[in-house]
Formats: C-alpha cells, structure tokens, sequence
C-alpha cells in the first residue's frame, strides 16, 4: 500500500519541490499552506508521516505538533519539522514537543528523502508482525513491545515513536552503555555530526516521563563522553 506524505509549509515552491522528490519515490502526496488547514488533513486522512514548517500562518509547526502528540488518534505519527531558525534552543524546542526529526532550511531535498525513509523503515520494523512478542522491564518501567505501551509504576505513559525507539534500546542493553551515534542509529536509523543535541533533548524528555527525580536519574544514567546507559539497580 502506497504511504502517505503530509508536507505542510506556507511557502509554496519549498511544497512543490518536496511534493516532486516525494512522488518521484512513489509516496503520495497530501499538501497544506497553513498549520490549520494541516490539522483538518491530519484528522482526515491520517497520513503515515508529516513534514511540518514551524513559522506559518493561523497554527504554527510547534502548535500544530503539540496538538498532534496530545491526540491519541494522531500521535504515533512521525514528525519531520523543517526550520529556518538554526538556534539550538529553537530545534530544542521543537524536538521538546515530540517531533522525532527537523531538517534546517535551506535543505538538500535528498537528505529529507534520506530522513523520511529512515523514519518510515523504524516504523515498519516497529509494527512488524515477525517482530518476537515480549515485554521489556527494569524497576517500575513495563515496556510492551507489541502494544507499543509504556507504563510507569503501572500508569500508561505516552511516548513519541522516537522516545520508544530509545528506551527501547536501552532496556534491552541493562547496564551496558550505548554510545550516542548507537543510540542515534537505534532511535531514527542514522546518526550525523550536529545530531548530539537533539539525542539529549529526546532523554531529557525521557528522564521527564520515567524518573522519580527526572534531576538526578536513576534509570537513564549518563557515561560522560560516551553515551547512556539502563541502570540495573531497580530491578
């Protein structure tokens, strides 16, 4: 089946040009100007990934995201954000929200390609119905594979594709450390130099999810200049 593309962006050339490369990799293609007009799309047709502009008209990109990853019916769906702004604190942001990727503008059209299919690949693997049924634990942390479900002293917990793509990884290596570009490679199928940041932005938003003291950690443990690691005390 043909996998959906949702390209949100008020500038109409940067649109075309991303609707083009899209469709010459066979996805179709759904287009929107505004961030509104995305959400009626979104609700609509639940497209299988969005590439998301942040400064557009009547919603911008981190509204529009916020509003996605609060929605239980959307929120699984991977999002690509695109950015003019080269600030890390205004990627930060955004990745803070629960997008899994950005892209800075201006972009080689070849790398989002390169992004989405990434993406779309972890999404497969993820679903796959060969995938080995089971369930990671470690203290009050339940991780079920096959119902995608994080629960948290038995409370469910809502985590982006991304962040379950970590912990994941994490919870299957207790106590051994992971560098960053592993960790990269296991949560978005690549790692480049520059993504560093964005890899601790998505465990600070972990560390906030599963910690008793997200300020002093006790399951995501930090080895400083290589990575992280699972502590194995809990369990």
């Amino acid at each position: 089946m043909t996998q959906r593309i949702l390209v949100v962006d008020d500038d109409k050339s940067i649109v075309k040009i991303l609707t083009a490369y899209l469709e010459q990799a066979a996805y179709q293609v759904l287009t929107a100007n505004d961030g509104e007009t995305a959400l009626h799309v979104l609700r609509r047709e639940r497209p299988d990934l969005v590439i998301l502009d942040i400064m557009m008209p009547k919603r911008d990109g981190w509204e529009v995201t916020q509003i996605i990853r609060s929605d239980k019916s959307l929120a699984s769906i991977p999002i690509i954000m695109l950015t003019a702004r080269i600030e890390d604190a205004d990627k930060i942001v955004g990745l803070e929200l629960g997008a899994d990727d950005y892209v800075t503008k201006p972009f080689n059209p070849r790398e989002v390609m390169a992004r989405v299919k990434s993406l779309l690949r972890r999404v497969r693997l993820d679903q796959s119905p060969n995938a080995a049924p089971h369930v990671l634990v470690c203290g009050g942390l339940r991780l079920d594979l096959d119902q995608h479900l994080l629960t948290v002293e038995t409370e469910p917990v809502e985590l982006t594709r991304t962040e379950f793509n970590l912990l994941e990884a994490l919870l299957s290596n207790p106590g051994y450390t992971l560098t960053r570009d592993e960790l990269l490679e296991k949560a978005v199928g690549y790692a480049y130099e520059g993504l560093g940041r964005a890899l601790d932005t998505h465990i600070r938003n972990l560390r906030r999810k599963i910690e008793p003291d997200p300020d002093n950690p006790t399951y995501i443990q930090t080895v400083y200049g290589v990575g992280y690691r699972m502590g194995v005390k809990q369990n």
